[in-house]
């Protein structure tokens, strides 16, 4: 199920820079790792940076409007073998809607300037999703490794769940470990 979502932050890492997408409300927010000029046009466009000339994401607003499209949400849909994979949705003047495949980058890019809605699947929080309390903001820098920091987190909360002998909670809570190990061997990309 789609929830909405908000761009939160983009962050460098040591594994490179990552748009955290945050389900609202939500304690948890997926990092989608991305290039260098993904996220310098992502941060163009969450400031408003007026630019001399349009960029890609500005080209492909117009195109929409132009060919009487009307840019509706993206949705981030998928996570599969470390990749994820968007949409963007448009609606025509006779109410159709169209689908069109695309990276989560360039979606986040098309949205931010469009002002549209994001959405993100919850299978894809509950499989990449890490805790808001793992990123410091204060430098809009993630933590040295939030991988780590998840699951060092995630095996606090196993060792005190078999300390008082809660082992259901454990073996959810080994199984996220499984996940995040599986989802993250070596940082994650988004589809090209």
């Amino acid at each position: 199920m789609l929830v909405e979502a908000e761009i939160w932050t983009i962050a460098r890492t040591d594994q490179g820079n990552a748009v955290l997408v945050r389900p609202i409300g939500s304690e948890s927010a997926v990092p989608i790792f991305i290039g260098q000029l993904e996220a310098q046009s992502i941060l163009i466009g969450l400031g408003n940076v007026p630019m001399p000339r349009p960029l890609t994401h500005d080209l492909f607003i117009t195109f929409f409007s132009m060919l009487g499209a009307e840019l509706q949400r993206i949705e981030i849909t998928a996570l599969k073998e470390g990749t994820f994979y968007a949409q963007i949705i448009l609606s025509k003047t006779n109410g159709e809607e169209l689908i069109i495949d695309a990276r989560p980058s360039d979606s986040i890019g098309i949205a931010v300037r469009a002002k549209c809605p994001v959405y993100i699947d919850e299978s894809v929080v509950d499989e990449a999703g890490i805790s808001v309390s793992a990123v410091t903001t204060g430098n809009e820098e993630v933590a040295s490794n939030p991988y780590e920091q998840e699951k060092r987190r995630l095996e606090e909360e196993l060792n005190r769940a078999v300390e008082v002998e809660n082992y259901e909670e454990a073996a959810k809570i080994r199984d996220k470990l499984q996940r995040l190990s599986e989802t993250f061997p070596q940082g994650n990309e988004e589809a090209e």
